[in-house]
């Protein structure tokens, strides 16, 4: 079966953006429906047996080698690969970019203990799982973590992000993909225009790793552990992952500027530098080999 040319025209014409989004949006609900239905059913049936997840990690393979050009039609084989982003990279950059994600996360989390004494974040309730076996409840966060993990980074950062990066640059494409990563989590009651900072923030941490290695594989390890600590966090503590506490911290309007007040804002900015050193090293590390090709070339010619 081919596509109809009006069809293929008519596509074609549309703005990157567009197309980047729609076809990202689309990826994201095949990825993730799937799961919250077998996640949804055995938790109402059979909940003392985990039985969702080796289905789901049956299908999220298939989506992966899907999204990485495998299937039909093989008209888009090339586009879907290159648009995965899942470059293989060295451990050096491997390394390098483990570091500057994980102190990027960092920074965003005591940044938040600064927000949370400036305005009111919305609080989150932890979810009732006392009728849920233990083992079954740890594997359905643990597969809920891998799910989120992959296809919202396949999705965002490589369908979305890649496209618009490469015809308006990676500040709009950034911008973008952490609009609609917000806008994604609206669903949630508790997830208000206040938190959408926030999550232009996570685009970011994510975003400049998949723009400067270009492969989402470092954004997805840290996605995904994040995920799991973020589940522990509200489980074990009853708190969100934008919240500094439990509960609800005295507003420094009301309290006054205290002592841990400036210690949280010392501690953001000490942290944000080692941050920003941590991308920079990052940059560097992936220019090197370009530039010893740039030195290589130029000798040749000479």
């Amino acid at each position: 079966m081919r596509q109809s040319p009006i069809f293929s025209v008519g596509w074609q014409r549309c703005p990157v953006v567009v197309r980047a989004i729609l076809t990202g949006l689309a990826l994201t609900a095949v990825g993730t429906l799937p799961w919250a239905l077998l996640a949804t059913a055995n938790e109402k049936f059979f909940s003392s047996v985990p039985w969702a997840v080796p289905p789901t990690a049956v299908y999220l393979w298939l989506f992966w080698q899907y999204a990485g050009g495998k299937g039909w039609p093989q008209s888009t084989s090339q586009q879907r690969r290159t648009n995965r982003r899942a470059l293989h990279l060295s451990d050096d950059v491997w390394g390098a970019s483990l570091l500057a994600g994980t102190l990027g996360l960092a920074t965003l989390v005591l940044l938040l203990r600064v927000v949370n004494r400036l305005v009111r974040l919305p609080q989150q309730q932890a979810p009732d799982i006392s009728q849920m076996p233990f083992v079954t409840m740890a594997s359905l966060l643990l597969m809920a973590s891998v799910v989120a993990g992959i296809v919202e980074e396949v999705s965002f950062r490589g369908y979305i992000q890649r496209p618009i990066e490469r015809r308006h640059g990676p500040a709009v494409a950034i911008l973008v993909t952490g609009l609609l990563f917000g806008f994604a989590h609206f669903p949630h009651p508790e997830v208000t225009l206040i938190l959408m900072p926030y999550y232009l923030a996570v685009a970011a941490i994510y975003g400049a790793l998949a723009y400067l290695t270009d492969s989402v594989l470092p954004g997805l390890v840290l996605h995904a552990v994040g995920n799991v600590l973020y589940f522990i966090q509200l489980l074990g503590q009853g708190r969100a992952e934008w919240q500094a506490s439990s509960k609800s911290a005295a507003l420094i309007w009301d309290t006054g500027a205290d002592a841990s007040f400036w210690i949280s804002c010392v501690t953001v900015v000490i942290v944000g530098g080692a941050m920003i050193w941590a991308y920079a090293t990052l940059a560097s590390i992936v220019r090197k080999p370009l530039r010893s090709l740039e030195e290589t070339l130029r000798f040749g010619d000479v």
